[in-house]
């Protein structure tokens, strides 16, 4: 399935924008959940715009600078719902490199596994802060009570569980911490 082909429809479902603007939202608001890196935008356009999904206008920018804006179709609205309102089982997994290496622990000694841990902890902090500090800016810009009908209403959703997951990731990391500083086994 192409689930990127989904992302862009519905952030051409939001209003118009070009590649560029696409690739900056990518990164801006879904990227704590979804990524998709200019590359793959792009040629994923190319195939939505053959299948009738979306629709571009060329207009300039400056004096002489051409740039598509892209915006969706009647189908691509249709296609885009028909995706948002299928029920999906839960994933089997969700790849996450710090947990492989986790499993594998045993590898390492004492001291770099409590390295490994620790950097772990300080760079999920340093995360959890930035996305506590986006939410306030996210509230303080929607300037009134974020309900499903707010246009910030999604926006709020990804951040509020990021925020959750890497609160719990920390939570976890300071208690594998506790265990190699104690060198004990779980109970």
């Amino acid at each position: 399935m192409r689930v990127l082909k989904y992302a862009i429809l519905g952030l051409l479902d939001k209003g118009s924008l070009s590649g560029y603007d696409m690739t900056s939202r990518f990164k801006a608001e879904l990227g704590q959940f979804w990524s998709a890196k200019h590359s793959q935008i792009y040629p994923e356009l190319k195939k939505l715009t053959d299948e009738g999904f979306i629709e571009f206008k060329t207009v300039i920018q400056g004096s002489k600078l051409e740039k598509k804006m892209y915006s969706i179709t009647l189908e691509g609205k249709r296609e885009l719902h028909e995706w948002l309102t299928a029920f999906k089982p839960v994933p089997d997994t969700v790849k996450d490199e710090f947990m492989l290496k986790a499993y594998f622990i045993s590898a390492m000694d004492l001291e770099e596994a409590k390295a490994l841990f620790a950097d772990q902890l300080s760079k999920r902090k340093e995360k959890a802060a930035f996305l506590k500090k986006k939410l306030e800016e996210l509230k303080e810009e929607a300037g009134q009570s974020i309900s499903f009908r707010s246009p910030h209403f999604g926006h709020y959703l990804l951040l509020t569980r990021a925020l959750e997951r890497e609160n719990g990731y920390c939570s976890w990391l300071l208690a594998a911490l506790e265990m190699l500083a104690d060198d004990q086994p779980p109970a």
